[in-house]
């Protein structure tokens, strides 16, 4: 096993599996899920490396072992953590999305992935992705009460 290898492919992979299962699942279930996709890619280096796409596996590795639970829970990060700063209302906003809704607008909004950053990452296709994204932030101008002024959505 090259350990310099995982260590690379480690530092690339973890900051966007955690933000696509924290955007999914909340943040203290979202990292657990982290924490177990990356062992088993640890585990399973030899296999994962030769994937076509290895992060968008340990998504799926993440989602099938993370622990289920009824509501997702969003707190506000602490002020020692690198997490985007958001208007107070929005977390309990964001509980009220699909988990789908919510990967796709906290991953494109909050972090700035492309639409087919996201695609790849889920497996989904850019459409799909697209679709999501546009009902989420539909859903949160209501649940906001924000207007659209611009008349303008950000589009693939």
């Amino acid at each position: 096993m090259s350990g310099v290898a995982f260590d690379a492919f480690f530092r690339r992979a973890e900051p966007r599996l955690r933000r696509a299962l924290v955007s999914a699942y909340g943040i203290e279930r979202g990292r657990e899920a982290t924490a177990e996709a990356l062992a088993w890619a640890f585990e399973h280096w030899e296999e994962l490396q030769n994937m076509r796409n290895p992060v968008g596996y340990l998504y799926r590795v993440g989602t099938s072992r993370s622990r289920p639970k009824r509501r997702v829970v969003f707190d506000q990060p602490g002020p020692d953590q690198r997490e985007p700063a958001v208007e107070p209302g929005l977390v309990e906003a964001l509980g009220t999305l699909t988990a789908k809704q919510r990967i796709a607008v906290v991953l494109l909004a909050g972090y700035g992935y492309t639409f087919d950053d996201v695609a790849q990452l889920t497996g989904s296709s850019i459409s799909t992705v697209n679709t999501h994204y546009r009902r989420a932030i539909a859903k949160l101008r209501v649940e906001l009460h924000v207007e659209d002024e611009t008349n303008e959505e950000r589009r693939p």
